[in-house]
C-alpha cells in the first residue's frame, strides 16, 4: 500500500495545558503528512471540561455516546486504514475503540504514561516512586485521593478502568499499543496488557545537525513540578555553590514549582520558550540537566538534546537510566540525591572536552534511533501491523461463520 493510498485517521484530547504530548501528535501528523499520506484529526480539548456538570463528565469519561456517533461519521466520511489513538480521557472515552470495533478499523494507542495503571499516571505518591496498583484495581488510588487529589475524581477514573477492563476493551480492542521505550513496555505487560500487543517507538524530532562553536552553562527545558525533581535541582545548586563550583544554569519552562528557584544562585530564568528558542538553547549549552524523581515515560526534550548534540545529566530512574547512557552521551546520578547531581555537575564543568564528545555521541545515537526517517519506517510498520491482525481476525471470523451455516 503506498504513502497516497494508507489513510490514517489520529485521535487525541488534548490538555488544558498543552504539554510534550500534543507536540508528538502534531509531529506524527505532519511526519505522515509531507510524506504523501492521507490523515484527518478526531481532536477535542480538556477545555471543554469545565462546561460539563460533574455527572456528565463522569459519564463521558465511562462512555463517550458523542465520541461513538462523531467517530462513526468521520469513519464513513474518511474511510481509514488504520486509527491512531493518544490520549483518550477523558471526553473520548474508552468507548472510541468499540466504535472503531464495530466499523472494522485497527487500533494503534501510542501510551504516553501510565494512566491505564495508576490514577494520577506518574507512579508518584508523596515525593516516591508507588507501584501499588500495578496488576491490580486501584482502590488505593481511590483511597488515597490520587486523581486530583479527589476521592470523587479518583473514583469515576477508576471506575472507568475497571468497567473497561472487565469488558475486555483494553486486551481486545486494540491492534497495537506503542510504548516509548523498553522499560515503559515491561511495566504496561506487568500492568495486564498483552505482551505480543505492545511495541517500542520512540518519540523523534526533525533536526538538522548543530552548528559548530563554543558551549557554555547547563540547560533545564520542561516544567517546573515537583515530579522533574526541581526540588533536587535547587539544592544540588546550592551545594555547587558552596563548594565553589558554581554553574550557571539557564531555566526555560514555568510551572507550580517556579518558586522553589527563587533565590538559587547562578540561575537564569527564561519562561516558556517557543520550540525555535529552546533549540538555540540547546545548540549553545554544554548539558542538559533532568533530574526527575519519577518514571518519565520519554522526555522529548531529551531527543532534542542529543539532535542538539547535546549531553545530559539525568537521574538514574525508569526509562532516564535506558535513554542516557552513563559516560557515553551523558552522566546519570541518583534520583533525588542533590549531592550525587551536585558532583556530576562540577564533573561536566571540569571536562569540557569530554562533555563535548558526548555531545557528539548524543547526536550519532540521535541519528541511528529518534530521527525523522527512522521513526517514520517504524511507525508504518507498526500500521501495517495493525492492519495484517485485523485482516486475520476478519477471515477467521468469515470462515468461523460459513462453517456454523447450516446446509441445505
Amino acid at each position: 500500500m503506498s504513502g497516497q493510498s494508507l489513510r490514517v485517521l489520529v485521535a487525541h484530547c488534548a490538555y488544558q495545558q498543552r504539554g510534550g504530548e500534543d507536540a508528538v501528535v502534531e509531529a506524527e501528523v505532519d511526519l505522515l503528512r509531507v510524506r504523501g499520506y492521507a490523515v484527518a484529526t478526531y481532536l477535542r480539548r480538556n477545555d471543554d471540561v469545565a462546561t460539563l456538570p460533574t455527572a456528565a463528565l463522569a459519564a463521558q469519561t465511562l462512555w463517550s455516546r458523542r465520541t461513538v456517533r462523531e467517530l462513526m461519521d468521520e469513519i464513513a466520511r474518511f474511510r481509514p486504514d488504520v486509527i491512531h489513538v493518544h490520549n483518550t480521557l477523558p471526553l473520548l472515552s474508552p468507548a472510541l475503540y468499540w466504535a472503531a470495533a464495530r466499523a472494522g478499523v485497527p487500533v494503534v494507542q501510542t501510551l504516553h504514561n501510565f494512566r491505564l495503571m495508576c490514577l494520577n499516571a506518574l507512579f508518584l505518591r508523596e515525593g516516591r516512586v508507588c507501584e501499588d496498583c500495578v496488576g491490580r484495581l486501584p482502590w488505593r488510588g481511590v483511597a488515597r485521593g490520587c486523581y486530583r487529589d479527589s476521592r470523587a475524581a479518583s473514583g469515576v477514573l477508576a471506575g472507568m478502568l475497571g468497567l473497561h477492563r472487565a469488558l475486555g476493551t483494553y486486551r481486545h480492542k486494540v491492534a497495537r499499543y506503542i510504548a516509548l521505550n523498553a522499560f515503559c513496555r515491561d511495566r504496561f505487560i506487568a500492568g495486564g496488557l498483552p505482551a505480543d500487543r505492545v511495541v517500542v517507538k520512540p518519540n523523534f524530532v526533525d533536526a538538522p545537525p548543530p552548528p559548530a562553536g563554543p558551549r557554555d552553562g547547563l540547560l533545564y527545558v520542561g516544567r517546573l513540578s515537583a515530579e522533574k525533581g526541581i526540588a533536587t535541582l535547587a539544592h544540588a545548586l546550592h551545594v555547587a555553590a558552596g563548594e565553589a563550583s558554581r554553574a550557571a544554569l539557564r531555566v526555560a519552562g514555568d510551572g507550580p514549582a517556579a518558586a522553589v528557584l527563587d533565590g538559587v544562585p547562578g540561575i537564569t530564568r527564561l519562561g516558556a520558550l517557543p520550540a525555535d528558542d529552546v533549540r538555540r538553547e540547546m545548540e549553545h549549552a554544554a548539558a542538559l540537566v533532568v533530574p526527575s524523581v519519577w518514571y518519565e515515560n520519554f522526555p522529548r526534550t531529551i531527543v532534542e538534546a542529543f539532535a542538539a548534540g547535546l549531553p545530559v545529566i539525568a537521574s538514574r530512574i525508569g526509562a532516564l537510566a535506558g535513554i542516557v547512557t552513563d559516560g557515553t552521551t551523558g552522566l546519570l546520578f541518583e534520583p533525588g540525591d542533590a549531592q550525587d547531581l551536585a558532583q556530576k555537575i562540577a564533573w561536566a564543568k571540569a571536562h569540557p572536552a569530554e562533555m563535548a564528545a558526548m555531545g557528539r555521541q548524543a547526536r550519532a545515537q540521535y541519528e541511528a534511533e529518534f530521527s525523522a526517517d527512522v521513526n517514520y519506517r517504524r511507525l508504518l510498520a507498526i500500521y501495517h501491523e495493525a492492519m495484517a491482525e485485523r485482516h486475520a481476525d476478519s477471515r477467521g471470523k468469515a470462515q468461523g461463520a460459513r462453517r456454523k451455516r447450516p446446509v441445505g
